[in-house]
């Protein structure tokens, strides 16, 4: 199975891997070579996502898409926390390579206020959390109607994760389907 990379240039987005540097919840980097990929049918509604953002002035910043198992495995060992992150020996949709975790961004690079950070692992992050300001709750409502649009299922406790709907008929991909692959040798 092969995977469609993502590029700025190619699909129009901001790549910001979070799990490439130290700037994450394990504080060390995970990702050995920063690389966004996706299925071709994630690769598809991504497509979509950036269309309908452009309409409105917005671009999709991407930290996090494809996850090879070996990292998903990294990160429930650091955190084993069900609420926030899949269980490794299920499989998590980004390690089929059909999810994405994103935001938007303004014109000027700036990214939208979504009243929490990426991987603020709170109830603060749930969708529909009436404890934020009413311009981070409209954000993440654009971004919801934008991503789900463009036919994206949502996770209702991280505002920035989507997946393709029926995720789990996507098989698990490890590193080693990669050309070059993400994780140390």
């Amino acid at each position: 199975m092969s995977l469609a990379a993502i590029t700025p240039p190619s699909h129009g987005v901001v790549i910001d891997l979070a799990y490439a540097g130290a700037d994450n919840f394990t504080g060390k980097p995970v990702y050995a070579r920063a690389a966004c990929y996706l299925h071709a049918d994630a690769e598809r509604a991504l497509r979509r996502a950036v269309t309908l953002a452009a309409v409105h002035g917005l671009r999709l910043k991407i930290f996090d898409a494809f996850r090879p198992s070996e990292a998903q495995w990294v990160l429930w060992n650091h955190t084993p926390d069900p609420e926030f992150l899949a269980d490794p020996r299920r499989g998590s949709p980004h390690s089929r390579g059909v999810a994405i975790d994103v935001t938007l961004i303004d014109g000027g690079g700036r990214e939208l206020d979504m009243g929490t950070s990426f991987d603020a692992f709170t109830p603060l992050s749930h969708h529909g959390n009436l404890a934020l300001s009413v311009e981070a709750q409209r954000n993440r409502a654009l971004l919801l109607g934008l991503m789900t649009a463009a036919d994206w299922d949502f996770y209702g406790n991280e505002w920035w994760h989507y997946q393709l709907f029926g995720s789990r008929r996507y098989p698990l991909l490890g590193d080693s389907v990669l050309p070059e692959g993400m994780m140390a040798a």
